[in-house]
């Protein structure tokens, strides 16, 4: 009795099991698509600081107290307008004794011109004459004489004093002759160029006064904004210290630094993006600038994105971020990003639902990846419908219950064995 009653336990018991066997397994619940099919761009992001288009710090070249200060903080200014001026009593006093000495050198080369070297040429003239007219006496002088010694009326010593002083006055002759020349082929116009050169460092010292007095006012060289004014009437301002500082604000530049190969995407007049803070929409941006050469610490490229500012609604120093379209894709196979599965050994992979109602991984190759869509380069095809939500933690042969969306949108449940388009 004992027996045939253990025995019907067992058949029951493996009943049991046979029929819990056979019953059909657990569908998960996912949402699954077919790919879409149209563009997507390369989209190049960057972290960026905002800088105004120009900006110039003002700093005198010479030390002295400021006497006075024509704008505040927050002033708009013009270029070529005074802003500032330093004390420049000592420099005027200098300017004075300069232009003095440039009068001075200038009434110096009048003279010159018109009285030292004609002098100098007429009186080398005479002088040539009046020992030309002394040599012709001095000869005649000897020739009488010798005729006298000839005739025995005259000694020998008197004859030939008289040719002795014939031949001195000869040589009195030529120097005065060689004089002559060296005045009119060289010593006018030296003392003619000496007071030229004199007359040209005397301007040069008043010009270098005068610039001096140009430097104690300080006038903007470009159309923008004050910024900072550090130092107030009375204080002392260094050279080379700046004392006010001008930036043109009406557009901003977000300067990037890009891989090179990043970089090669873009080009002069591409539009962009820049996204700061305290605004809800991003701003449009273009691209104003790629440097020609790589940076030689970070072998990147410079980029500058040129954003409009007329109101001054935006700050210089704004941190920022950018966003540019880069290389296009026209018709691209695309998956939103959750439907992309990474490996450990770096491949991505998808899941897609079979008629057998099971999910199945295939290997997939991306492109062009953007925060909405992924581009899908090989290992699907558009009719192929994909799990879109809901696969991450699916293992390959996983049975599944989709909720089918089609391109993505108006979702309905269906089975997946049902999404045969």
């Amino acid at each position: 009795m004992r027996t045939l009653v253990f025995t019907l336990l067992l058949l029951m018991a493996a009943g049991c099991k046979e029929s819990d066997d056979e019953a059909p397994e657990a569908a998960v619940s996912v949402t699954a698509a077919h790919p879409i099919q149209g563009p997507i761009s390369q989209q190049i992001s960057a972290d960026a600081i905002l800088a105004p288009l120009s900006q110039a710090a003002l700093a005198p070249r010479i030390s002295a107290a400021i006497h006075a200060e024509y704008v505040q903080r927050g002033d708009h200014v013009r270029k070529g307008q005074l802003l500032v001026t330093l004390e420049d009593h000592d420099l005027q006093g200098s300017a004075l004794d300069s232009k003095g000495t440039l009068l001075a050198a200038r009434a110096n080369l009048t003279a010159t011109q018109n009285a030292t070297v004609p002098e100098d040429r007429k009186k080398a003239e005479l002088d040539v004459a009046q020992l030309q007219a002394a040599r012709d006496v001095a000869a005649r002088t000897a020739q009488e004489r010798d005729r006298l010694y000839q005739q025995g009326a005259l000694s020998g010593r008197d004859a030939d004093t008289a040719k002795s002083a014939a031949v001195q006055a000869q040589v009195s002759l030529d120097l005065a002759k060689q004089h002559l020349q060296s005045v009119l082929n060289t010593t006018g116009t030296t003392t003619t160029q000496t007071a030229q050169g004199q007359l040209q460092s005397a301007n040069g010292r008043y010009l270098s006064a005068r610039a001096q007095i140009a430097y104690a006012n300080l006038r903007s060289p470009i159309d923008g904004v004050v910024t900072d004014r550090p130092l107030f009437p009375g204080e002392t301002a260094s050279a080379g210290t700046p004392v006010v500082t001008v930036m043109d604000v009406s557009s901003l530049l977000a300067k990037l630094h890009l891989a090179q190969a990043t970089s090669q995407q873009l080009r002069l007049g591409q539009r962009a993006q820049v996204q700061m803070s305290g605004e809800d929409d991003p701003v449009d941006a273009t691209v104003s600038f790629i440097s020609p050469v790589l940076d030689p610490g970070s072998t990147t490229v410079e980029v500058w994105l040129k954003l409009p500012n007329p109101a001054g609604r935006f700050k210089a120093g704004t941190p920022v971020h950018v966003t540019i379209r880069g290389n296009t894709v026209q018709q691209a196979l695309l998956l939103p990003p959750a439907a992309i599965l990474p490996a450990p050994d770096g491949t991505t992979a998808v899941l897609v639902v079979g008629p057998d109602n099971v999910a199945h991984k295939r290997t997939v190759t991306v492109g062009i990846r953007t925060p909405e869509q992924v581009e899908i380069t090989s290992g699907l095809a558009p009719a192929d419908n994909v799990i879109v939500e809901g696969s991450y933690g699916l293992d390959d042969g996983t049975r599944v219950k989709s909720t089918k969306t089609g391109s993505g949108k108006d979702a309905k449940s269906s089975p997946a064995a049902e999404d045969k388009d």
